[in-house]
């Protein structure tokens, strides 16, 4: 008696099909690569013996740096860093209500929770950089321009970072708490904040680095910041002051970073 043939294909294995469908994606994405290539005028061929020349006038220019400039850069780098740290703070406290509310495992009314999604999906979408622009033209040129769309940037990444935190917590303790009568409150805070809480320093320090980052550029817009200075520079061709104002940020970025860094380590 003849033993059944063994149909079963090796997991290893794709059929030709397969392969024809993947390699004419492939080429689908490179022929979208190289026409995108060349509608924009970014072809690697532009990296040549002339651009390389202009890089090293730009680095003669840029040292060495003007460091009795530091007095004004430190000045307004501790403005930007304020900047971050007020909008970091005040979207953090925001955050909570919205971060619940879009939350399936804490809220069951289906509208709200899908208009509470959709609210910050939108917000998202919005880069910081038009947020700046937007208010820089309510508001005026200042530090407080700069802090408002910070804070409507960092309330989005928050928000969402926050709710899918809530969303993979135990339960258990949750239903023990409303099975022994706990109103909402109670739930949220005994059951819901203990498990949620070094996740959401820790991404609070997260956005509190973005924000560093982001604030260097809002100022480019005239929303405060050492990025103002930083393009005033750049516009009065002082290449030894943008030189210093670009080590010192560096510098003071990479410091906080690693703060950041070590101290989320230890939350998480």
């Amino acid at each position: 008696m003849s033993k059944p043939l063994n149909t079963n294909v090796p997991s290893g294995l794709v059929s030709g099909k397969a392969k024809l469908r993947m390699n004419l994606i492939m080429l689908v994405v490179l022929g979208l690569y190289i026409f995108s290539s060349v509608m924009t005028n970014s072809s690697v061929l532009r990296f040549n013996a002339e651009f390389f020349e202009n890089v090293w006038v730009m680095v003669v220019q840029l040292f060495p740096p003007n460091w009795a400039y530091t007095g004004v850069v430190w000045d307004k780098l501790m403005e930007t860093v304020k900047m971050a740290l007020i909008a970091t703070t005040i979207a953090g406290i925001l955050c909570i209500p919205f971060s619940l509310l879009a939350a399936n495992n804490i809220v069951h009314n289906k509208f709200l929770y899908n208009f509470t999604k959709m609210f910050l999906n939108i917000m998202r979408t919005i880069p910081e950089l038009i947020l700046a622009v937007v208010f820089v033209g309510l508001f005026g040129i200042g530090v407080f321009s700069g802090i408002l769309a910070l804070i409507i940037f960092s309330l989005g990444i928050l928000a969402k970072l926050i709710s899918e935190t809530i969303e993979s917590i135990d339960m258990n303790p949750l239903e023990a708490i409303r099975a022994s009568g706990g109103n909402t409150l109670q739930v949220i805070w005994y059951a819901v904040v203990p498990q949620v809480l070094p996740q959401f320093v820790s991404f609070t320090l997260y956005v509190f680095e973005i924000n560093v980052r982001a604030s260097v550029v809002l100022g480019f817009v005239g929303a405060g910041g050492i990025g103002l200075i930083l393009r005033q520079q750049i516009n009065f061709l002082s290449y030894q002051n943008v030189s210093t104002i670009i080590v010192i940020t560096f510098v003071v970025v990479v410091i906080i970073d690693y703060i950041s860094n070590k101290l989320r380590g230890r939350l998480v």
